[in-house]
């Protein structure tokens, strides 16, 4: 679709080339009709299966349910409907705090928006004690998940962190990027909002 396209240039139009997994689908296409985009030196393109086959571009993001700094918990199953962006990172990882701060604005950006979430999944080993000081310390007001088990990056195979998934309403991944980034580029913006003001009527129907 043109909005999963505006994504990919948005990413790609970065001060890094960057190269993401993208893949637009209907409903009567298969997920082996995906093409992939050339990828430079250091990216990572992912459009076809991830390695491990747990998810792909184009399929349904594996459902996970993990508890908030809050303490809330939550699963990604109850936001379908919703466009979520989600980041894989850790504390101790240089280049996921160098991204942090584009995050925040990007949250900010879309935080009225009740159809767009920020979920920043931890794999910080020591849990709530190691993540919590450091959002607070850092003003980070977008949703903090606790995954000591790294259970999300094992199920998403995921190769390195920081590693980010944009899902659109159905559940499905139309973009994944390896590494820092800046998000809260105009480009990246305009695209998050073409993606978010597109209702998808087969939601519910999504395979």
């Amino acid at each position: 679709m043109e909005r999963d396209a505006k994504i990919l240039s948005a990413i790609a139009a970065g001060l890094f080339v960057v190269a993401v997994g993208l893949v637009a689908f209907n409903d009567r296409q298969a997920p082996d009709e995906a093409t992939s985009a050339p990828a430079s030196a250091g990216d990572e393109v992912s459009v076809n299966p991830l390695p491990g086959g747990a998810v792909a571009a184009g399929k349904l993001a594996t459902d996970f349910k993990l508890p908030s700094l809050n303490g809330t918990a939550i699963s990604l199953s109850s936001l379908r409907g919703k466009v979520v962006f989600l980041n894989v990172w850790a504390t101790w990882c240089g280049p996921c705090r160098e991204e942090m701060p584009s995050i925040e604005t990007l949250y900010e950006e879309f935080a009225k928006d009740p159809d767009f979430v920020v979920l920043a999944v931890s794999q910080d080993s020591e849990g709530r004690a190691a993540v919590d000081s450091y959002v607070h310390q850092n003003g980070y007001k977008f949703t903090v998940l606790l995954d000591p088990q790294n259970e999300v990056g094992d199920a998403y195979d995921v190769s390195g962190i920081p590693e980010t998934f944009i899902i659109d309403r159905t559940g499905r991944i139309v973009a994944h990027h390896v590494g820092p980034y800046d998000w809260a580029q105009p480009d990246m913006r305009a695209a998050l909002r073409e993606l978010i003001g597109t209702k998808d009527n087969q939601t519910a129907k999504a395979e």
